[in-house]
């Protein structure tokens, strides 16, 4: 027999993410000439645990490091784009992806202009930064991102946000369904529930990205001339 039945071994989403991460079996995609830093969702119903049922951490630095690439990233010229899920106020155009609930935390019920909708305080968005309100999981989706990156030239997205599962996943695989180089920094991400964390990062870099430590991609940025 050449292929594999599933495996059920019993070891955790984290352990098979470890054992990946020690051991890479497949080659890297890498960096290009030229990257964007793309933060997917960093609004106050995905990261204010204080105020949001809907909100979760994974690691307590998330923003502070994603403010880091993004500054790093302006200096050397290249773009950042920040994301948020919004509606108009009676959730009609969230489509079939809003009919499974209807509860004041549901999805569809994220007003634009709302506080759900507003960005994390934390976050540091400057003017020149594009902004992108989207209506499905992927940036990509009906969205002007993909001429946004033509213009600039980007051959390589960083991705970062929540969910790890949900958004962070999506966006990724279209990335690289686009054709980009993708690099998704592993404490720039989140999501609710250690499992669907630690198994989707698992795919991504088995698949369709390159997860790598956020250092790596700070040390890359460092070593760029500066605008």
């Amino acid at each position: 027999m050449l292929g594999t039945r599933m495996i059920d071994d019993g070891q955790t989403a984290r352990a098979l993410f470890d054992a990946v991460m020690a051991n890479p079996a497949r080659a890297k995609f890498g960096f290009g000439r030229k990257l964007a830093i793309l933060n997917v969702d960093f609004q106050r119903a995905y990261t204010d645990i204080a105020t949001f049922r809907t909100a979760y951490e994974s690691d307590p630095r998330q923003i502070e490091h994603v403010n880091h690439l993004s500054r790093l990233a302006r200096h050397c010229g290249m773009p950042v784009i920040w994301t948020r899920v919004g509606f108009r106020p009676d959730g009609a155009d969230a489509g079939v992806w809003g009919t499974r609930t209807n509860t004041p935390d549901s999805l569809q019920n994220i007003a634009i202009g709302s506080e759900r909708h507003q960005f994390d305080p934390r976050c540091d968005v400057q003017p020149q930064d594009a902004d992108y309100t989207k209506r499905m999981p992927s940036a990509f989706f009906e969205t002007p991102l993909q001429s946004w990156l033509t213009w600039h030239g980007v051959d390589t997205i960083v991705v970062t946000g929540g969910s790890t599962s949900g958004c962070v996943r999506a966006t990724a695989v279209d990335s690289l369904s686009h054709g980009y180089r993708t690099i998704v920094p592993l404490e720039t991400c989140a999501d609710k529930h250690a499992s669907y964390h630690y198994a989707n990062l698992t795919d991504l870099q088995l698949k369709y990205a390159d997860v790598e430590p956020v250092q790596t991609v700070l040390d890359w940025l460092e070593a760029q001339p500066k605008t």
